[in-house]
């Protein structure tokens, strides 16, 4: 579908390391127009202004207020993105939030409530979304080719935020258990948690450990395993900051009554499908996507003007259920005890 539509985008916060990529595939798609920015780091601004020829704001109150816009991107802190999607919707702008949306439960309801009460839409971007191969992996898992799900597993790994490369930044309040939200388990367990809610829905009970077993400087844990239990099936999520090397990292399962679905980690990694017939599995092929689901600002732009819906793991309300499924990891991890769901104060 050609659009006919530019809409004007304004970046609160740029400490999230993810917000390059994000507004220079929002300027790719020929109808998002990057209008201002807010940060309170001068050298931030001074790159997007350099790299954008944008607007510059050190206080997103401020942009909001002088600047008009269809939408918004945030790309602060965790804790932060409910403050901004309120005063954003408030103001009848759509949003554009990096995961995992908040920083907790109450933060992820009233973001929900913001959007609801302003009718404006609000999509929680996955980077994982964006792959041929999960992508197709979900499609053939939820029609049905591998039976019915009865487990799930995704590990997310790598050796640490600063050893991985990312900026003082998004380094100083990924550590920080305040502003992200808690540590591995937020950043990293989050990916996992919203794959079982996609495909599974949210679980009636969930079983966490984790703790700080090799980074002693990091303030919250470093490590962490979450396990979602349903009536006939069950889900893991795995979390780390401390693994050296890649394998097994980044990896998906998918199994089945029929069948098992493998993920690989790499950006060329194959689909493998085993059954009954081909225990040992085979490659299946990946069909190449259409535009709007290649990447999420045109993914984004696309279904603002034809109103279709977000790519289905950038769903609002999978986003919030996973937040859900968060907050009651940390409180299995904290009392050592199975916590059901949904929870009381939901």
């Amino acid at each position: 579908m050609q659009l006919s539509k530019t809409f004007r985008v304004g970046a609160l916060g740029l400490t999230h390391d993810h917000v390059w990529r994000n507004l220079r595939d929002l300027l790719g798609t020929s109808h998002g127009l990057l209008t201002a920015v807010a940060d309170q780091n001068k050298p931030l601004l001074e790159r997007a202004k350099q790299e954008f020829e944008c607007a510059t704001y050190k206080d997103f109150q401020t942009l909001l207020d002088r600047e008009r816009l269809d939408a918004v991107y945030l790309f602060g802190d965790n804790a932060l993105s409910v403050d901004m999607t309120e005063a954003a919707a408030a103001r009848g702008m759509h949003v554009f939030v990096e995961k995992p949306m908040a920083a907790d439960l109450i933060g992820a309801d009233r973001m929900l409530a913001a959007c609801r009460r302003n009718n404006v839409r609000l999509m929680v971007n996955w980077p994982f979304a964006w792959r041929p191969q999960l992508q197709h992996a979900l499609s053939l898992a939820k029609s049905g080719t591998i039976g019915r799900i009865w487990q799930m597993k995704y590990r997310a790994a790598h050796e640490g935020p600063l050893e991985h490369g990312c900026s003082p930044y998004f380094v100083s309040w990924l550590y920080d258990p305040e502003l992200n939200g808690a540590g591995a388990l937020m950043d990293y367990g989050c990916y996992g948690t919203c794959l079982a809610n996609y495909l599974l829905g949210l679980p009636n009970r969930v079983t966490a450990v984790g703790g700080r077993y090799c980074k002693e400087d990091v303030l919250a844990e470093d490590n962490a395993v979450i396990l979602m239990s349903y009536p006939r099936a069950m889900a893991i999520a795995e979390a780390s900051w401390t693994q050296i090397g890649d394998l097994t990292a980044y990896e998906t399962v998918i199994y089945g009554t029929a069948g098992t679905i493998f993920v690989e980690a790499k950006e060329d990694g194959r689909v493998l499908l085993a059954t009954a017939e081909n225990p040992a599995g085979a490659p299946v092929d990946v069909p190449p996507l259409p535009q709007h689901m290649q990447n999420a600002s045109a993914n984004f732009v696309y279904c603002l003007e034809t109103d279709e819906e977000f790519a289905p793991l950038c769903d609002a309300r999978t986003a919030r259920d996973a937040q859900e499924v968060l907050e009651a990891a940390l409180m299995s991890i904290d009392s050592g005890a199975d916590v059901s769901l949904p929870l009381r104060n939901a």
